[in-house]
């Protein structure tokens, strides 16, 4: 038998962030497909939050990469390149295309203006960081933030040192807190793991993103905070049965289990009453009719809105 006291799971620290985040406050989620789970959480609820708006990123200089033009985005050189009849950007995931120069330009540029607006009114910015690998353009050295598919030959490979993951992160903290000197920066490590550079491979690129956010840290102490997402699936989260069938993905009960710890950790009172009572109205928004366009799902929605709308003003002015 077990003595008493003894316990079978080892427990990471608790989550902690400068200011816990309020009803009021805005949130962006920048990074990998990690980053994405936790910010549909976000918008799920009815969280002013943008999560990714010009794809998911994967490592510090592609993320380096979408926060520099933000300072003048008018004026910045958008890497565009048309490929099969489609125009992209090595800046955007493939979501991003148009059949025109011009019209991928104004969709990029309308990305960022969203970003930025977004960034300069949240409370705290999410950086989510899966590998040290990026990729850069062969002819010009430009670190890409998608292949989009195209020939591996015009890519170099490339493993980012402790250094330069540390001067990519350096920038975006300033860059940002530049456009909002109120802002947070939260960072974390995702916890997939990148079979196809082996896994040791893959361990010695999450070591390398620890290291520069211990660095970070050390140099932004005012400005930065980490949570131990990654610690949590290596130490806490020991079973296959918080991975996906890949058994490479975090499953949808290890999502919820960080967005519960997010919830209790680093979430004001007043705005977790605001969640426990729009989880109704959540569960009634994701329902899927058979028939949407019946004049009883339209009220059905009328109604869920009112119910929303007034929820959202009783909390608005709550910290």
């Amino acid at each position: 038998m077990l003595g008493k006291g003894i316990s079978l799971q080892t427990s990471v620290e608790r989550f902690a962030l400068k200011r816990c985040i309020g009803c009021g406050d805005g949130s962006v989620f920048l990074g990998s497909c990690f980053a994405d789970s936790i910010g549909e959480r976000f918008a799920d609820y009815g969280l002013a939050s943008l999560s990714n708006p010009l794809g998911t990123l994967y490592n510090p200089a592609s993320i380096r990469e979408v926060i520099l033009p933000l300072s003048d985005i008018s004026s910045a050189a958008l890497p565009l390149f048309e490929r099969e009849g489609e125009w992209r950007c090595w800046l955007a995931g493939t979501q991003v295309a148009a059949p025109t120069e011009e019209e991928c330009r104004g969709l990029i540029v309308s990305s960022l203006e969203r970003l930025r607006e977004q960034l300069c009114r949240a409370r705290h910015l999410f950086v989510t960081l899966g590998t040290s690998v990026c990729y850069r353009l062969r002819q010009s050295g430009l670190t890409v933030c998608n292949c989009h598919k195209a020939a591996a030959s015009l890519f170099e490979e490339h493993r980012l040192s402790v250094d330069e993951c540390v001067a990519a992160l350096s920038d975006i903290v300033r860059n940002v807190t530049a456009l909002n000197p109120d802002i947070e920066v939260v960072f974390t490590v995702s916890p997939f793991r990148y079979q196809k550079y082996g896994f040791h491979g893959s361990q010695l690129s999450k070591a390398t993103l620890l290291l520069s956010l211990e660095e970070v840290g050390r140099l932004f102490p005012e400005r930065c905070s980490y949570l131990p997402v990654y610690e949590l699936f290596m130490d806490e989260l020991r079973d296959y049965r918080f991975y996906a069938s890949d058994m490479l993905h975090p499953s949808p009960l290890a999502v919820d289990i960080v967005w519960n710890r997010l919830v209790e950790e680093c979430m004001t009172p007043p705005l977790q009453r605001y969640l426990e009572e729009y989880e109704p109205i959540r569960r009634a928004l994701a329902h899927r009719p058979l028939n949407p366009d019946t004049p009883e799902y339209q009220s059905f929605l009328s109604d869920t809105e009112r119910k929303r709308a007034a929820l959202v003003a009783r909390y608005q002015t709550e910290t």
